[in-house]
């Protein structure tokens, strides 16, 4: 892999933070932003120590500002910007429709939604002056299923998918790819949150034909591997990795 630069959204945990790791240790320059200046600062010296160049900027996905800044900061750094995976992301407010309100749909979409939109728009406009670049959104296997009780936050990651397919066919001859991953049951923080107990996460490994719950290095090798050169004739793809669940 030539020495790419990474920029992670929702960089501190999870998914993001897989991701970032597993970046580092490929060798690119890794950016992580999130919203919790100790955390960013611990995990910048992690990926140092797998010898790669990075840093952590405190970003809002959901104020332009911090967004727009997020990217200048990033090329002024490292001078360009290859990859953005964008995984700022929230669960939002779990429960049936009736419990849902205008504060609840605000504040899952606005995460998940808004700032995938500003996220972009900023990425595209440093990558389109570059003529290369891919981007990759972290959507959910509810991004095309539904789910009981999860109606914002499905709806939200419906949205992520239509985003992703309908930029990447915009700006299919920029050089740019834009592209998805789509998580099924995976063992986070967010999961562990959103299941409420253990006897509902282990539930959802009931619908999983591999058995078990996916781990966050597993999503972050997928998202490595559809950022990569290896994968350089896909865009507007939505990648399940869900141990089968999208195929029962």
């Amino acid at each position: 892999m030539n020495t790419q630069v990474v920029l992670i959204t929702g960089g501190l945990t999870g998914i993001g933070r897989a991701a970032a790791v597993a970046f580092a240790k490929k060798g690119a320059k890794v950016v992580v932003a999130g919203r919790r200046d100790e955390a960013g600062k611990a995990l910048v010296e992690e990926l140092r120590s797998f010898g790669s160049e990075a840093e952590f900027i405190n970003t809002d996905v959901r104020k332009e500002s911090d967004v727009r800044a997020m990217v200048d900061k990033t090329v002024a750094r490292f001078g360009r910007l290859d990859v953005a995976v964008n995984n700022a992301g929230t669960e939002g407010q779990v429960g049936p429709i009736t419990d849902q309100t205008a504060e609840s749909y605000a504040a899952t979409f606005d995460t998940n939604v808004l700032g995938v939109i500003l996220s972009m728009k900023h990425e595209v406009r440093v990558m389109q002056g570059q003529g290369s670049g891919s981007i990759i959104n972290i959507s959910s296997t509810y991004g095309h299923e539904g789910a009981a009780g999860a109606s914002v936050y499905v709806g939200s990651k419906h949205a992520v998918e239509g985003i992703t397919k309908s930029v990447a066919l915009e700006i299919a001859k920029s050089g740019i790819r834009v592209n998805g991953v789509a998580p099924g049951p995976t063992d986070t923080g967010m999961l562990t949150r959103f299941t409420g107990t253990q006897d509902n996460k282990a539930a959802l490994v009931t619908g999983v034909p591999m058995a078990r719950l996916g781990l966050s290095e597993e999503l972050a090798d997928a998202i490595v591997f559809i950022a990569s050169d290896q994968a350089s004739f896909i865009t507007g793809h939505i990648l399940n990795v869900d141990g089968g669940h999208s195929a029962n």
